[in-house]
């Protein structure tokens, strides 16, 4: 099974920033790129980062996406936390997006994430044809 893993380097009460990267079962990296989450809530729906830990991801039809993205299981007091391409740490309600680089695109002084479409799309091409992995996030 694949394993991706999130290294969150900066945080605050708004924003997570992180690195990715998607292992191969022999521990082979196949994709990197940055992380934009909101910042840490309590684990508050909606308006809270993924608390640390490992969980269990599936591929799964999103409908309010109407696409397959991938959803991370068992979350403490929480649902439907999923990767989906954002620029933005205010366009997440608790889910995780992926990007290139970091820049202020909106200049209103946070960090965004660049060329998050393309970025989710090579992490899913990364990812195969696998219907399930592993996500640790660690500090």
């Amino acid at each position: 099974m694949k394993t991706i893993i999130i290294y969150r380097y900066w945080q605050n009460k708004n924003q997570t920033l992180g690195a990715c990267t998607v292992l191969s079962e022999d521990n082979t990296p196949l994709f990197s790129g940055l992380s934009l989450e909101r910042g840490w809530r309590d684990n508050e729906q909606g308006v809270s980062c993924v608390p640390l830990g490992e969980y269990k991801l599936v591929l799964e039809k999103s409908p309010r996406f109407d696409k397959m993205l991938w959803e991370l299981k068992n979350v403490p007091n929480r649902s439907e936390c999923k990767f989906h391409s954002s620029n933005y740490w205010y366009q997440l309600n608790g889910c995780i997006a992926l990007g290139r680089n970091s820049l202020d695109i909106n200049k209103d002084g946070y960090t965004d994430i660049t060329a998050s479409k393309s970025t989710m799309a090579a992490f899913h091409s990364a990812l195969g044809n696998s219907k399930e992995a592993i996500l640790i996030i660690k500090d």
